[in-house]
């Protein structure tokens, strides 16, 4: 593995979803200082989905024709930008409008830093793609320990504040466009006359149905954990900010582990594991009525979401081993954007049945998730993947 291009892309997946971890930070104060509903909270989810998951697929697609590195660094700073002129914005639609803005640059991001990763981790890709997975894990779970003290210091003009660090990380990335260009794959000689290996869309599109539903469990839990804390359990707003980062940091973990056992036991079997035991859960995350005990659920809960996350990927790049890029925009775009689709559904399950109807809602997708797994053929990397000197 080329450890240096991961760090590199570790560093802008963490910068990209440090912004997008702020989303869900932002949607309590939205609601309490501009008299949202749920139901139009979650249409603020939606205008960040729909710019970045019908997007990011056609970036992952034209990466396959055409690299373009210098996507990674717009990507960075045009995230950063839409979310800080959310918290500005005077009306819903610009706020709408300008959390959009940051929806494509997360859909700018994704397909080109994945395919650059996926060929920076060579033989290992599991274990690589986790390293760069992290990277967005933690940016996601340190989001709202950075907006929610600026915000209730300062309002929601805060928002503002961390776009001067961003702007500086897609500076550096800029320096780094050569390093990246240079990353390219290449076949070892003794395969380099192997006929070509065909790519399984069945088994892909099976595949993306998973990543879809784990999605939408993803932007339930992202969505309403801190409103749960908060009107349900009683907490204050920073205790329901830190929960939704106990979720998000504790899947740090739970990816890492996830690529590692993926390398040693096959990618299948790790999906199966989590998506398993992620509903009970949830179940009971959602029955329960003591903040003591719903905080230490969430650390299972967030071991059994994340440890498919990095694997969904790897897979859907090996189901089709001829378009990394396009595998990459739907697998890792819709893993974190497609959910929003949902949210204001579950927006409206909230407004009908209580916080906690969108979490028993969620609770019940994994055991399609689990059932669609169980058709998929396990994957594995056909040739060995290696990086040109940078």
């Amino acid at each position: 593995m080329n450890l240096r291009l991961l760090g590199t892309l570790f560093l802008g997946h963490l910068t990209t979803d440090l912004a997008q971890g702020m989303i869900p930070a932002l949607l309590p104060f939205f609601i309490a200082e501009r008299g949202l509903s749920y139901a139009a909270a979650g249409g603020l989810v939606l205008a960040a989905t729909a710019a970045s998951s019908v997007v990011q697929p056609l970036f992952g697609y034209f990466a396959d024709r055409r690299p373009s590195p210098w996507l990674v660094p717009t990507g960075v700073a045009a995230a950063g930008i839409g979310v800080g002129l959310a918290g500005v914005a005077p009306s819903y639609p610009l706020i709408a409008a300008a959390v959009a803005f940051h929806g494509f640059g997360v859909a700018a991001f994704h397909p080109e830093g994945s395919r650059a990763a996926a060929y920076a981790s060579a033989d290992r890709r599991a274990t690589g793609m986790s390293i760069f997975s992290t990277g967005g894990n933690l940016g996601m779970a340190t989001g709202p320990l950075v907006i929610t003290p600026l915000v209730l210091a300062f309002g929601l003009k805060a928002s503002l504040a961390p776009l001067l660090p961003v702007l500086l990380v897609a500076g550096f990335l800029v320096t780094q466009l050569p390093r990246l260009a240079a990353l390219h794959p290449s076949a070892p000689a003794h395969i380099a006359t192997a006929a070509p290996v065909p790519d399984r869309w069945g088994a892909f599109g099976r595949l993306t149905i998973v990543v879809v539903t784990r999605s939408v469990v993803y932007t339930g839990l992202a969505m309403f954990l801190p409103l749960v804390f908060v009107s349900v359990l009683g907490t204050s707003k920073a205790r329901g900010a830190a929960a939704l980062s106990v979720l998000l940091g504790t899947g740090v973990i739970g990816t890492l582990a996830g690529g590692r056992l993926a390398d040693k036991y096959g990618r299948r079997i790790v999906l199966l594991v989590g998506m398993t035991a992620l509903g009970p859960l949830l179940f009971a995350l959602a029955s329960t009525r003591d903040a003591r005990v719903a905080t230490l659920l969430l650390v299972p809960v967030s071991l059994a979401l994340y440890l498919p996350f990095s694997v969904l990927v790897v897979m859907g790049q090996e189901y089709l081993p001829n378009r990394i890029g396009t595998a990459s925009g739907v697998t890792l775009g819709l893993a974190v954007t497609a959910g929003g689709l949902a949210a204001p559904l579950l927006g409206a399950v909230a407004d009908r049945w209580g916080l906690t109807g969108p979490l028993l809602v969620v609770a019940i997708l994994p055991l399609l998730a689990v059932a669609l797994a169980l058709t998929l053929p396990e994957s594995r990397p056909t040739a060995v993947r290696e990086v040109s000197p940078a």
